[in-house]
């Protein structure tokens, strides 16, 4: 699921994918609102199953692991710390309760305060299957794509082979 909820650089909030389209991306905002946007190629977008968060023993954890870790500490329910208006110290408390082995050095308040800020916005709307086996069904996905992909220039070559057929009658006979 993760993978399809995106983080658009310089726009508040989190969007849902909902298709393609001319050099651009459809996404829906996650809020009451519900309004859809186009998200050009200019836009720096990532999605949510991209986010890792750096541990102290050189790894990172992904941030679905993260969010599971979340939704296990506060049973499913939104985190009762606003991103906000909380202080810098209950911040780091409340991470350090979800993920005990975060690198304080390279993983700062803001990136804490993001982190809470998702979970809660993706609780409230129901978005809240966290696990990876979406990627599963993603890789069957790019097998369909990828056959579409075949049949598509198989059909291409066939047309070209006509083509040239075709240019081969209405040339002259040489005699």
């Amino acid at each position: 699921m993760l993978n399809k909820i995106l983080a658009i650089a310089g726009k508040p909030g989190l969007f849902q994918f909902v298709s393609r389209g001319n050099k651009m991306i459809i996404v829906e905002s996650i809020d009451e609102a519900k309004k859809r946007t186009p998200a050009h190629a200019t836009d720096k977008i990532v999605a949510l199953s991209d986010i890792s968060i750096y541990t102290d023993d050189g790894k990172e954890v992904p941030l679905a692991e993260v969010f599971e870790n979340t939704k296990k500490l506060y049973q499913g329910k939104e985190v009762d710390i606003h991103h906000k208006k909380a202080s810098q110290n209950e911040i780091v408390e409340f991470f350090s309760k979800v993920l005990p082995q975060y690198d304080a050095d390279r993983v700062h308040v803001s990136d804490m305060r993001k982190v809470l800020q998702w979970y809660n916005l993706l609780t409230k709307f129901g978005l809240n299957d966290f696990s990876l086996e979406e990627e599963k069904v993603n890789e069957d996905d790019k097998k369909e794509v990828k056959k579409e992909e075949t049949k598509k220039e198989g059909a291409k070559k066939e047309r070209t082979k006509k083509e040239e057929a075709k240019k081969e009658e209405k040339k002259p006979a040489d005699k």
